[in-house]
């Protein structure tokens, strides 16, 4: 099965300057303060002009991730709380470790645990028998 890679896009929520950083680092799926460092120390190491020309055309040519595409599940996400939830595979990549995933995901399935258990109290209950007896009337 192919995976379908998202667009490149500036990512102007989660940016410091231009959100270049934050965009290049949510399209590999790193860490944004990776992406920065990597810049800073190619800048730094003698590939400033170069890393500053690509910035601003970056900037000037990516369109904004806010403007795009509004925030959805991708593969390996799930949703959780109307918040996306990633799982962390890599240390330098973003997202929740796997502990936290199984934690969330052990929450939503005791919730949803609880409200089949009231579901079935309320349907095996004699006052629902009688309800329906009322309205088949």
């Amino acid at each position: 099965m192919i995976k379908k890679r998202a667009e490149l896009l500036r990512d102007d929520e989660n940016g410091k300057i231009a959100g270049v950083c934050a965009g290049i680092a949510d399209y590999f799926g790193w860490e944004i303060w990776l992406v920065r460092i990597i810049t800073i120390s190619a800048a730094f190491l003698g590939a400033g002009g170069l890393v500053f020309v690509l910035y601003i055309a970056a900037w000037v040519v990516l369109e904004k991730k806010s403007l795009a595409q509004p925030p959805t599940a991708g593969a390996g996400n799930s949703i959780y709380n109307g918040k996306s939830v990633e799982l962390k595979t890599r240390v330098w990549q973003r997202g929740e470790s796997p502990k936290q995933a199984l934690q969330h995901l052990n929450h939503q399935f005791n919730s949803m645990e609880l409200t089949l258990r009231d579901m079935e109290r309320h349907v095996t209950s004699s006052h629902f028998q009688l309800n329906r007896e009322f309205n088949n009337l």
